[in-house]
């Protein structure tokens, strides 16, 4: 992901501002929280799944199905919401998701998804904000 795509580019400080620690640790360090804490994995309302460091809508809730996983999945983003780059530790090859505006880690996607894209984008509920059908 090219830095010259980002258009919420934030300095650190702003973003730690902006922030929780949790979602810092997340979005702009590419950590993983614990699988099974995030509220967002029974989330089951009509609504968009948002980023939450810039607040751009993601993934439709359409697309959520449970995984089993312990993290919010999903089958499908948003056109043009997220960026993905291969992350290459704890030795392995796995496709990091960013979102397309901030660049904040979202997760990984793996091909073992549901029809009918086969893709299960296996994100950091504290990565998201979720608005309802409502709200959105």
């Amino acid at each position: 992901m090219s830095d010259e795509n980002r258009t919420a580019d934030k300095t650190e400080a702003q973003w730690r501002q902006t922030l929780t620690p949790e979602q810092f640790r997340v979005l702009r360090e590419h950590g993983t929280e614990r699988a099974g804490s995030s509220p967002l994995n029974v989330e089951k309302r009509s609504g968009t799944f948002c980023c939450a460091g810039c607040g751009q809508p993601l993934f439709p809730s359409d697309t959520k199905f449970e995984s089993g996983t312990g993290w919010p999945s999903f089958w499908n983003p948003l056109e043009g919401a997220v960026d993905t780059t291969v992350d290459r530790s704890y030795g392995m090859a796995r496709v990091e998701v960013h979102c397309s505006r901030c660049g904040g880690h979202l997760g990984h996607v793996f091909p073992d998804g549901p029809v009918p894209t086969g893709q299960r984008y296996c994100m950091n509920g504290v990565a998201l904000e979720f608005r309802p059908k409502n709200e959105a």
